[in-house]
């Protein structure tokens, strides 16, 4: 028998794999698995320099797979930004604003958020723009909102940016001051993007930099347990940095990076079929360019969402108005067939059931044509009930966010944009009951945090794992803690193209796993999300220990 590297053995090890979900012990070589089965079956790989690890009472699992993540975005934010919590009220805002400005020489740019999206009324008038020029002292200001999608400058960022009344950007939507007709600061969706320019202009973050916000963020991701991710939306900077990891032994990781066709939010350069000519240039043993990532709407609280019926009436929109896709139906088919002929996959960002029904539609057309590429509908939080069998039938997978949940700051601001509709998201029951391939991701930064068991609690109770309000979201629609673990392992890893490799623990794929204090899906749902995780391992090797 070929001898281990290592013998896992415990009370409880769940596998993620159907045909033996449940094993006593699991044997590492090279950093792959080379054996599972009970005991005794795998006791015959220990050779005299194996290491035994008996977890006893505590439990292992597959390391987690998040599908959508911005880590570097995350790590950015902790190492070099002003970190806002999401449910500051404005005059707390002004302080932190005032605060880091004190320590920042007087041309020094203030990048940072977030803000609640519930905020933005407050903020889009002039005398506000005003109180962030005076609490900056002069300097450039940019805090993002919560979904990201939007920003909040203030006056000199906007005349470095070079917006002003006679000069708004072609894209996206600046928010004028009703009295006055002046930008107010508020940027919606493509029009942040010639802030984030300027910021780039004055310098940005280093190369170094770069490296040092994808390696915290892997470290965060490491500390909840997750060893694969799917960043959501990169730039070359990133690309740079993930491969300068692995490079260097660093990456403790399964990445899948999606490459921009369209940038509505981030501000990169380059994108689309420029961006894709270089991806290969970044692919390493851990790394992986293998996405490619389509914004084909907005958010629904900013009405850019694309929905099948009408928002909630409103004095600018009135009350015919269903929100817009980026691209119609030729343009988008035109690059799904033009990633099909590079052999990549397809995240598309979909927040409105009408941009997801075009994602199917131009679907049907890729797989009549042949290409049998991974297409991502990403969020999928909002799905007409006719389309849920579509997903299976045209091998479509649901990339789901379960983090934001309801009541909260952003179902609340979903309410008042769609009413009754905000009550009925995330179909998860029924894609699952429809044979749909359901991968759970965590949209982190966007949610707080990238803790996977706030998802797996989530799914099954439909409540808020935190008990930051009571109430529960479609409870029809929640999931078993079986299919909730799926959902953040194998579904996951095979949604992203690395199932083969991970999601599992399976003889011959990585030996990723978690080793949690105790089995957290055998005992009350409530529960889930106080469970401890002990330690990490990628690829054999302990990257996380608690305490």
């Amino acid at each position: 028998m070929t001898a281990a590297d290592l013998i896992v053995t415990g009370s409880v090890i769940r596998t993620a794999d159907r045909r033996t979900p449940l094993v006593e012990a699991f044997a590492v070589r090279d950093g792959r698995i080379l054996a599972t089965g009970t005991l005794a079956e795998v006791s015959t790989h220990r050779g005299p320099e194996t290491r035994m690890l008996d977890v006893g009472a505590a439990a292992v699992y597959p390391g987690f797979v998040d599908v959508h993540n911005h880590h570097a975005m995350a790590g950015r934010t902790e190492l070099f930004e002003l970190f806002l919590p999401a449910s500051l009220p404005l005059e707390a805002i002004l302080d932190r604003v005032r605060e880091k400005a004190e320590t920042l020489p007087e041309d020094a740019w203030i990048v940072g958020g977030p803000v609640s999206t519930t905020l933005l009324p407050t903020l889009a008038n002039t005398a506000t723009r005003m109180l962030l020029d005076e609490a900056a002292g002069g300097r450039p200001v940019v805090l993002v909102e919560d979904s990201r999608h939007n920003r909040w400058a203030n006056t000199r960022a906007l005349e470095l940016a070079g917006i002003t009344t006679g000069h708004l950007p072609a894209d996206g939507e600046v928010l004028l001051d009703a009295d006055d007709g002046t930008p107010t600061g508020v940027l919606l969706e493509a029009a942040g993007i010639p802030v984030q320019e300027a910021y780039d202009r004055s310098g940005g973050l280093t190369p170094e930099q770069h490296v040092a916000a994808s390696r915290r963020g892997v470290e965060i991701l490491n500390s909840f347990g997750i060893t694969t991710f799917q960043d959501a939306g990169v730039s070359t900077d990133i690309l740079a940095a993930l491969a300068a990891l692995d490079r260097t032994g660093e990456l403790n990781a399964w990445v899948v990076s999606s490459l921009l066709i369209n940038d509505e939010i981030f501000g990169f350069d380059p994108i689309g079929a420029a961006l894709l000519d270089r991806g290969e240039e970044y692919r390493t043993p851990h790394h992986r360019p293998d996405f490619v990532k389509i914004f084909l709407d907005g958010v629904p609280p900013a009405r850019t969402a694309s929905f099948l019926e009408p928002y909630v009436a409103d004095a600018v929109h009135g009350a015919h108005f269903h929100g817009e896709t980026t691209m119609g139906f030729d343009e988008l088919h035109g690059w799904l067939q033009a990633v099909a002929e590079r052999g990549l996959g397809a995240k598309v960002h979909c927040t409105g059931d009408g941009s997801a029904r075009l994602v199917l539609d131009v679907a049907e057309r890729i797989r009549a044509e042949g290409h049998g590429i991974p297409i991502q509908i990403a969020h999928g939080q909002f799905l007409a009930e006719d389309d849920i069998p579509r997903l299976r039938a045209l091998d479509v997978s649901a990339d789901i966010s379960p983090f934001i949940w309801f009541p909260g700051v952003i179902p609340e601001a979903l309410a008042e944009v769609l009413g009754d509709r905000a009550e009925h998201s995330q179909p998860n029951r029924a894609l699952l009951d429809a044979g749909a391939l359901v991968a759970g991701g965590s949209d982190w930064p966007v949610s707080e945090s990238p803790n996977t068991l706030e998802g797996l609690q989530g799914l099954v109770t439909r409540a808020d794992p935190l008990g930051r309000a009571p109430g529960v979201l479609w409870p029809e629609q929640a999931i078993t803690a079986e299919e909730a673990l799926e959902v953040f392992t194998i579904n996951a890893a095979t949604a992203m193209g690395v199932g083969g490799e991970t999601g599992s623990l399976t003889p011959g794929k990585s030996a990723d796993f978690v080793v949690l204090a105790r089995d957290a899906i055998a005992g009350p749902a409530e529960d889930i999300v106080h469970t401890a995780v002990v330690s990490t391992w990628f690829a054999g090797r302990e990257v996380f220990t608690a305490g």
